[in-house]
């Protein structure tokens, strides 16, 4: 399975261990998880707390079950080198778009820039959100190949330069 929804990258991949913490152990609805993120950081409005937990439940740090969301028990803690290598394994492997946005990135001759990266991305966007998004496909998917690519620098699997974005040299094989 894979998530399309990406939270705005934060100054610091840390910030996963506070978000997560703000999950309860104990399965709740979806409001609740949202309500409780929402008061626990500094993230609002409810739909980026929505974006959020979903973003956790890309990288297996909360779960959905048929009691509602909790959080995966454990921190984070992404300066362990072998967990913020499993949290970028899930970046890549369940968040929609990554593993080709990456793969663009290490085609480009060049630093490309978001836009350039969104127009290389285009066609690899489901159809029907092609359809559903008409109108606004770029405002929508472009905010999240932006998302996507400050994610990547944060997970270092790619760096952003003043010219634009290009994969990281120590990009572990996938």
């Amino acid at each position: 399975m894979q998530f399309k929804l990406v939270p705005e990258a934060p100054e610091s991949v840390d910030y996963l261990e506070t978000v997560q913490a703000a999950v309860p152990l104990v399965p709740g609805t979806e409001d609740d998880c949202c309500a409780r993120i929402m008061r626990q950081t500094e993230i609002s409005p409810r739909d980026e707390a929505r974006t959020w937990l979903t973003f956790l439940r890309a990288l297996e740090l909360a779960t959905e079950g048929p009691t509602g969301f909790h959080r995966v028990r454990g921190r984070p803690a992404p300066s362990n080198p072998a967990e913020r290598s499993r949290l970028r394994e899930s970046f890549v492997s369940r968040v929609y778009g990554v593993e080709r946005i990456l793969e663009l990135l290490e085609a480009a001759n060049e630093p490309l820039s978001a836009d350039a990266v969104f127009d290389r991305f285009r066609e690899s966007i489901p159809q029907y959100e092609q359809h559903k998004h008409r109108n606004r496909l770029r405002e929508i998917w472009g905010e999240r190949v932006a998302r996507i690519l400050d994610w990547a620098v944060l997970f270092d699997l790619a760096v952003v330069e003043s010219a634009g974005y290009t994969v990281a040299d120590s990009r572990p094989n996938q």
